[in-house]
């Protein structure tokens, strides 16, 4: 294959949600019965669940139903389900080697795994249900180079704000982002997840990692025979693989970045955002809803308590997530701070449920998006960060770096 060529292909997993599904399904209904391959088929309800209003409720039902007829095995319940691109691979569902479509942008999450994982259309949806494929016009790979040594509090949510700030929302635009360097190899896997996560933001068709040590071992603990029997199934970038673009980024001088209203690209350092102040910070989502997270935040909040005036409102990514965030104490550190638990859902990320802004409001969130009006009011304003920001922010109530209360009580 080569850039620019079209192909006609059969992925190994193609999923939707309770927002994008519907639409599929009833495109699907005016062509077909019978869904083609149901076992590689997953619905999951986790925009608007736990069901917000009547509508919302319909469309679920509508999810439900489908499933049900068409045996499709990987549906999620409420009590089952979580925030799709932290469920599927929690689930084992997704591996390195696979092609996996999503109707939703950030799809491109799962390129953590070393899978070729990207966002499509409802109606190439319905065409995945119908046939079990997909075409794609072969993207061009900018390869990404992160060099260097970490400061203390950087992640790898400010390693992708500053790389889509650096590059811009259209950076990337129909590329394939592919991660490599030593600083990338030194992170663990829910903050390759992160990175992988925003690629979408600078445009790119995809991100993805090629699997080392650390993707091996977190497909252990998850399915503990799959890497000494699919070794083959492991893709690595060829030795002389062409790339359109090489990027090259020492982290050294790096502090934690924060993305600014009203574009992901609009990256600052948090010393200069200092004295924003802000009325509601949230902490979840498909990019930083996953424990490792949460335990971060918490560490920082322990024995503090949330700024006068200041909601915070914590969203465990998954049912597992939550049940483990309980266990070791997480939530209770939350709430005894003065924060607000919510089951999994994408929730006020999207403007759904769960903390829309008003008018004139400022949030800062570890969500992916800061559109306008994308999480309330047109007029509302919103701030991208790592939990750590986003856990001291909600102490202070002002955008804050985490070392200027994390060893304070």
């Amino acid at each position: 294959m080569r850039p620019g060529q079209f192909i006609l292909i059969e992925p190994d997993l193609g999923f939707a949600n309770d927002l994008t599904a519907p639409p599929a399904i009833k495109e699907f209904a005016r062509y077909g019965q019978r869904v083609f391959a149901p076992e590689k088929v997953a619905l999951i309800p986790d925009h608007f669940t736990p069901c917000k209003d009547i509508e919302s409720a319909a469309l679920v039902k509508l999810l439900r139903g489908f499933a049900r007829e068409q045996a499709i095995p990987h549906f999620y319940e409420i009590g089952q389900m979580g925030v799709e691109h932290v469920l599927l691979p929690e689930e084992g569902l997704i591996t390195p080697g696979m092609v996996v479509i999503g109707a939703d942008s950030h799809t491109c999450t799962h390129g953590a795994l070393g899978a070729f994982a990207t966002g499509v259309g409802s109606t190439d949806f319905a065409f995945f249900l119908l046939t079990g494929k997909a075409w794609f016009r072969v993207p061009e790979t900018i390869r990404v180079q992160f060099s260097g040594k970490r400061r203390s509090w950087v992640s790898g949510k400010d390693l992708i704000i500053y790389l889509v700030t650096q590059i811009g929302v259209d950076g990337a635009r129909y590329k394939s982002l592919e991660f490599g360097g030593e600083v990338l190899a030194t992170l663990p896997m829910d903050e390759r997840f992160t990175i992988c996560n925003m690629v979408v933001e600078a445009g790119a068709k995809n991100g993805i990692i090629p699997p080392d040590k650390t993707t091996l071992g977190h497909l252990f603990r998850l399915k503990p025979g799959w890497a000494t029997q699919n070794m083959e199934l492991i893709i690595y970038p060829d030795e002389k693989a062409e790339y359109s673009q090489t990027i090259e980024i020492d982290v050294s001088e790096l502090e934690p970045f924060v993305a600014a209203p009203d574009l992901p690209s609009n990256g600052h350092p948090v010393s200069e955002l200092k004295e924003v102040k802000l009325d509601q910070v949230v902490i979840g989502s498909c990019t930083n809803g996953r424990i490792s997270d949460l335990e971060i935040a918490a560490g920082i909040i322990k024995g503090k308590k949330i700024a006068p005036g200041l909601r915070l409102i914590v969203i465990p990514a998954t049912q597992k997530v939550y049940q483990e965030a309980l266990t070791k104490g997480y939530l209770k550190i939350f709430v005894q701070a003065g924060a607000v638990v919510s089951t999994p859902t994408c929730g006020p990320c999207l403007g759904g449920h769960m903390g829309v802004l008003a008018e004139g409001e400022t949030a800062l969130a570890t969500t992916n998006r800061n559109f306008v009006g994308r999480m309330g009011h047109p007029k509302s304003k919103v701030y991208l960060a790592s939990p750590a920001v986003a856990a001291a922010s909600a102490i202070t109530g002002y955008i804050t770096h985490p070392a200027e209360v994390a060893n304070t009580q």
